[in-house]
């Protein structure tokens, strides 16, 4: 079941930062050693209660500002709202209700979504408590008074925010069709990828970039199976859009990925990989999705004997983080290998979905540690006595183990090798979670 969106959204300097940094607690701060998981985070997967959701925090929003810089973050700010499923909207006690707390509550209005209205700065209840009464004037319900720095009133406002949350998502869910989010930096062809497809004219194609403004679903049907494309508005680079900027638009493909099985990261074959594509690839890995690498435009390649070797070796390097990913080549333009295109899919979300029994997976985990030793610290050893699959979308495996604090990334790395030796599981990343079981528990 993918997470609902929430965004946080209200003018400058009223604390959506703190806030986003109190409710995504440590999660904000982990240092990814994988190239290309962009560190500059706005979004965050929460936990309240047996709730998950994705947090999006925004730029403040000035209404009318002419200020290019200013212009350009409420720009991202309504892409932000527009992908929310439930808005925050946060608000200073501080400063007290203001003209454009008004013109950032008709924009909120318009967009027709839930809005739970918090004001912020409220460290003292009984000091400022009375002062939230103004933002009733605001017509958008009850305020909550909260304090983002001391989180304080931040339960009852998850309370409030949570009542918002399709219940009857489940049941959408039920849609057994799988799900494709193309996604890639824009004018990379993935509008025309859709449209070769489906056959016909279904999204606007332009070599303006940007110009797929919104996340668009397309049924696709192919040797008689159903898939749902979903495409989305590509990422700037960085020279087009300030830095500053350029992050927000990372929101759509994080939406589109959110829901998809199998993620289609589509390459220009003429530029080569970006760094975008490796924050766009990185997206996609963290979440456990089936991944498929389509370097288009293909046709405008020169080629020799050699060529495509160099563009995988190349591809590979900068994509190293995931060595798993299916590689394919194709032109959306003249229709080269795009039917192959659909045979990696069904292999990909085969592999995303592909269980194994205990009893070989515990053959594989012997083998292995027979032919490499578990690595050892002070004279004691890393023992690995059993391995069983969780789970599915992504695999996911739990090894018991006899102490995590010698566990290391390399030894594991060497078991999922071993895992992929035997049963392949091209396309989908695996997870390993350890569990510490005492020997005397043997």
């Amino acid at each position: 079941m993918s997470r609902p969106i929430v965004a946080v959204v209200g003018r400058p300097n009223v604390g959506k930062s703190t806030l986003f940094n109190a409710l995504a607690g440590q999660q904000i701060s982990i240092v990814k050693d994988t190239p290309g998981v962009t560190r500059d985070r706005i979004y965050a997967d929460i936990t309240w209660l047996d709730m998950q959701f994705t947090l999006v925090d925004t730029g403040g929003i000035e209404p009318e500002s002419k200020d290019l810089i200013l212009s350009r973050m409420r720009q991202q700010a309504e892409i932000a709202i527009e992908t929310a499923d439930v808005i925050i909207f946060l608000t200073d006690v501080r400063q007290g209700l203001v003209d454009a707390d008004f013109k950032v509550a008709d924009m909120l209005r318009k967009s027709g979504k839930p809005i739970v209205l918090a004001v912020n700065k409220v460290d003292n209840f009984d000091k400022f408590l009375m002062d939230t009464y103004e933002f009733y004037n605001l017509g958008l319900g009850d305020p909550m008074p909260i304090s983002a720095a001391s989180r304080l009133g931040i339960g009852d406002m998850l309370d409030e925010v949570a009542k918002y949350f399709d219940k009857d998502a489940v049941a959408e869910e039920e849609d057994e069709r799988p799900k494709i989010a193309v996604v890639g930096k824009p004018n990379v062809g993935k509008s025309s990828l859709i449209n070769k497809l489906v056959g016909e004219e279904r999204v606007i194609v332009s070599n303006i970039a940007g110009t797929t403004r919104d996340a668009v679903d397309t049924p696709v049907k192919y040797n008689g199976r159903e898939y749902v494309f979903i495409d989305t508005a590509g990422l700037r680079r960085k020279n087009k859009i300030k830095e500053e900027l350029e992050r927000y638009s990372i929101i759509r493909t994080v939406s589109a990925v959110e829901k998809a099985d199998v993620v289609v990261l589509m390459i220009d074959a003429v530029e080569g990989v970006t760094e975008q594509d490796a924050k766009i690839a990185g997206i996609a890995h963290e979440r456990g999705k089936g991944m498929i690498i389509a370097v288009n435009k293909w046709d405008a390649i020169e080629k020799d004997d050699k060529t495509i070797y160099k563009f995988t070796d190349e591809i590979r390097e900068k994509l190293a983080f995931m060595p798993y990913a299916e590689l394919i080549f194709i032109s959306a333009l003249t229709g080269q290998r795009i039917q192959k295109l659909f045979d990696v899919i069904d292999a990909v979300i085969e592999n995303h979905s592909m269980r194994i029994g205990t009893g070989v997976l515990n053959e594989i985990l012997s083998e292995a540690v027979a032919m490499k030793q578990p690595p050892s610290d002070k004279g004691k050893r890393l023992r690995l006595y059993y391995i069983t699959q969780v789970s599915v979308k992504p695999p996911t495996f739990v090894i018991f183990i006899n102490d995590k604090e010698l566990t290391h990334f390399s030894y594991t790395r060497y078991i999922e090798n071993r895992i992929r030796e035997a049963f392949g599981f091209r396309g989908t990343p695996l997870h390993f979670i350890y569990r510490e079981r005492k020997e005397k528990d043997q």
